[in-house]
């Protein structure tokens, strides 16, 4: 599939690999620890745990030989999951937590409360979808283009 967003959530889209990644940047990097902080079968732990690592968003690094034992470490692509995560979570409170905020982002140095929100870099301006969309990107096939065509002309129709 060319859509970046089902190749995204073929990587991670399972609901326990998301967990083992927002545990890993609570800085978990073992099995055990995992086990312990998910209610996870151990067979379903070391699936979700090999797909991460052959995925690439989780590298594994021996730290004992006997008995051979690895951490589970997050690669570049998988700190690069971070705003993601962060948007989930951001989205869940607002709209699925009828019982109030369990968890939330706050900044570091104050305890503050953060909303998080895109922006594009250049402008500053909060990513929306009225001033953008996406479009087709160089290696786009026509299957591609024709889908995005007929979203955009359906945009311009609902939308002005």
């Amino acid at each position: 599939m060319e859509c970046p967003i089902a190749r995204g959530l073929d990587r991670v889209g399972e609901w326990w690999s998301m967990l083992i990644l927002r545990d890993a940047f609570h800085g978990l990097t073992r099995f055990d620890q995992f086990q312990k902080s998910l209610p996870i079968a151990p067979n379903m732990l070391t699936r979700r745990l090999g797909e991460l690592v052959e995925a690439g968003l989780l590298e594994r690094r021996r730290y004992s030989e006997k008995p051979p034992r690895d951490d589970y470490v997050l690669t570049d692509k998988g700190r690069d999951f971070w705003p993601v995560l962060v948007a989930m979570s951001s989205w869940g409170n607002r709209w699925f937590a009828p019982e109030g905020v369990s968890s939330q982002l706050v900044e570091v140095a104050t305890g503050r409360a953060v909303d998080p929100i895109l922006t594009d870099p250049v402008n500053g301006r909060p990513i929306d979808g009225t001033h953008y969309h996406f479009a087709a990107g160089p290696a786009a096939s026509e299957a591609v283009r024709r889908r995005l065509d007929f979203a955009d002309r359906h945009r311009e129709k609902t939308h002005g």
